[in-house]
């Protein structure tokens, strides 16, 4: 890794990126410090009592940092009477206050709490989705524009000792940045130097910063190019991360642990917030696992080979390795998905169910669920029954036969000298630490129709396959990989986490062509298939369901996000591979939303206005006719279809 591409101490060798220590109140940022957990309230900051209990609850879960929204004056006023309260029942735990578009708040709010957050986006600028042209001159005088409105706070903030939080938001750019830098993770790193070097030019370095978006790729390429701005300059300031907008359940944590977990794994993170659209004492547990994956790993492990001159690939921005197609693996297909049935001696069609496959007896076919896996590995035994059509199915090669829909799985060794090999599709299992072994797949044209199944014990697995994946593209080999990893006596919600993060980093980084996820005591094969299908949605390699961009509530939502997130959800989910967003307020959402197919954005007490795309189509709906005109909208642009209970497969 070159110093153009450094963004982390290492690829091979897990550290933290040693940033500047920030104190907010009594709690030190970044350093030598843990990673800290944090959360936002979702209660009206004028209800003080609420304000008071909900952030108890958020603490005594673990939450290091409370954050409540100003969006005026009286709320930052107010945080005077919740810090006060706090203290009173003894809770000194520290408080920053979430502006947007009120410069005025955040210099109220100042006076009275530990941190302040201000959005680059919008805290002297608004977002109206137009095309601005600048010259390099009118470009320059925005700046003192902005220099002019954002100084007082800096020098208020240096003079009381307050920390700040810099939080550049992808779906709240300016049209400024946009206009200049465009909609893009470079654009969102430059809207954030702006406000920095305003900080600096007044000698004032309490920063925290974020780049947060609901699009893990756009997320985790913002934070790299941050990252490497800060190395070389030579002060690195500690990093808040997040996904915005990640939604509820499993789909929340696996999307969040996919963006975080692929930053924590590279030794970036200070400070972590997870987004969901629950009660946000919910979400310190999670953020909690997502630390500690990386803070537990042990010291002692033996050494990943080094990476000498530059990557094979740019790790700010994406672009998919280039593989050969073999059968449906590889090439422009879309990542498979590999279940594994290895440990059941006599396979029946039943036990295909939580593969996503039923037979019905009756009429004597397979009907296809949503999430269905591409491949099932049977281990030592090959199904004597008739398959669905669309699967593969994977035996050991000792017991292989040439069967349609059937594939061998060897060994390396075990490959080199077998003659007993399919002429469609091989898979062979290689270790990581193979590097030498792939000098005999570039000379041999015996591989031309090999599916690499990549494994590794190695503790830091992220690091040691991505090792692996840049020796491949290093060799310009392309064979496919499908990318193995095992899990035992985990329970559900911490399996979730630390295969979507461990997965997610390597195909964030455009490794993998397909994923084999094994597990051992841990969850069911439903959930691990559902899991699968989870990390490939959420690292935006494979849509297949309905993606809800659906925001934290907070004390600026103007309806139950919960309930609503529920009832959209209920009426929409067969939609598949469509994108709706789901809104609190007017903050994040159209920007956020900017690549969602249809919104449902809050804009006052029980008023909804729905998007297509960027687009307001209709205003100021009713609350309680809003679903209702969101499907008739849907409708009328041709996206709706009617629910079906399954598809059949002959």
């Amino acid at each position: 890794m070159n110093q153009d591409q450094k963004y982390c101490n290492s690829l091979t060798e897990f550290s933290r990126l040693k940033s500047l220590e920030v104190k907010v109140g009594d709690i030190a940022f970044g350093g030598d410090n843990p990673i800290r957990l944090q959360s936002m309230t979702t209660t009206d900051t004028m209800e003080t009592e609420a304000s008071v209990e909900q952030a108890i609850r958020m603490i005594d879960a673990g939450c290091e940092l409370v954050r409540y929204t100003a969006p005026s004056k009286k709320e930052a006023e107010n945080l005077k009477n919740i810090r006060q309260a706090l203290n009173e029942r003894g809770y000194t735990t520290p408080i920053v206050a979430d502006i947007h578009f009120t410069p005025n708040a955040a210099e109220v709010a100042a006076l009275h709490i530990e941190k302040i957050r201000v959005n680059p986006g919008n805290y002297a600028d608004k977002k109206k989705f137009e095309e601005i042209e600048y010259t390099d001159e009118s470009y320059q005088e925005e700046l003192i524009r902005i220099r002019k409105k954002f100084t007082p706070l800096v020098l208020l903030c240096k003079d009381l000792n307050r920390a700040m939080r810099i939080g550049t938001n992808h779906g709240s750019l300016s049209d400024r940045i946009t206009s200049r830098y465009g909609d893009t993770p470079h654009g969102m790193v430059q809207s954030a130097l702006e406000f920095i070097e305003i900080c600096e030019d007044n000698e004032f370095y309490n920063l925290v910063i974020s780049m947060k978006s609901s699009n893990t790729e756009v997320m985790v390429q913002a934070y790299r190019i941050l990252a490497q701005k800060m190395i070389q300059k030579g002060r690195v300031y500690p990093l808040h991360l997040g996904v915005t907008e990640a939604g509820e359940g499993e789909d929340g944590r696996i999307k969040s642990a996919v963006g975080i977990g692929t930053l924590l794994a590279d030794g970036l993170g200070d400070t972590i917030r997870v987004s969901l659209t629950e009660a946000p004492e919910n979400e310190i547990p999670v953020a909690r696992i997502l630390a500690k994956r990386f803070e537990n790993l042990p010291k002692d492990h033996h050494l990943i080979t080094p990476i000498t001159g530059a990557l094979p690939y740019d790790p700010f921005t994406h672009t998919r390795r280039e593989s050969h197609e073999v059968r449906n693996i590889g090439g422009h297909q879309v990542p498979v998905v590999v279940s594994d049935l290895s440990q059941i001696s006599d396979i029946k069609p039943a036990h295909f169910f939580a593969s996503g496959y039923n037979y019905n007896v009756p009429d004597d076919k397979w009907h296809l669920k949503e999430l269905c896996a591409d491949y099932i590995y049977t281990g030592k035994s090959i199904p004597n029954f008739e398959l669905p059509g669309s699967l593969g199915i994977i035996c050991d090669a000792q017991v292989w036969e040439k069967k349609n829909q059937v594939y061998p799985l060897f060994k390396w060794h075990e490959f080199l000298v077998s003659s007993q090999q399919s002429e469609e599709l091989n898979f062979v299992k290689i270790d990581a630490d193979q590097l030498d072994d792939l000098h005999t797949i570039k000379a041999n044209s015996q591989f031309t129709n090999v599916v690499l199944v990549l494994d590794t014990d190695h503790p830091h697995r992220v690091m040691a396959n991505r090792r692996f994946m840049i020796e491949l593209m290093n060799l310009g080999i392309t064979n496919p990989v499908i990318i193995k990893s095992k899990y035992n006596d985990l329970d559900n919600e911490t399996f979730q986490l630390y295969s979507a993060a461990d997965l997610g980093s390597l195909l964030l980084d455009g490794f993998g062509d397909g994923i084999q996820i094994v597990t051992e005591n841990t969850g069911t094969p439903q959930l691990v298939t559902a899991t699968s299908f989870g990390i490939l949605q959420a690292s935006r390699k494979r849509i297949s369901k309905t993606e809800y961009i659906s925001c934290p509530s907070c004390g600026r939502t103007l309806f139950d996000l919960q309930e609503t997130t529920a009832k959209i959800r209920a009426k929409t989910n067969h939609l598949k591979g469509l994108k709706i967003g789901i809104m609190g307020c007017i903050v994040n959402g159209p920007g956020e939303m900017a690549d969602a197919d249809y919104g449902y954005v809050g804009v006052g007490k029980g008023k909804i206005n729905l998007y297509k795309e960027k687009e307001v189509v209709k205003r100021n709906i009713p609350e309680g006719d809003a679903l209702d005109e969101l499907v008739n909208l849907i409708r009328e642009y041709g996206d709706w279809v009617e629910p079906k209970y399954s598809e059949a497969e002959e």
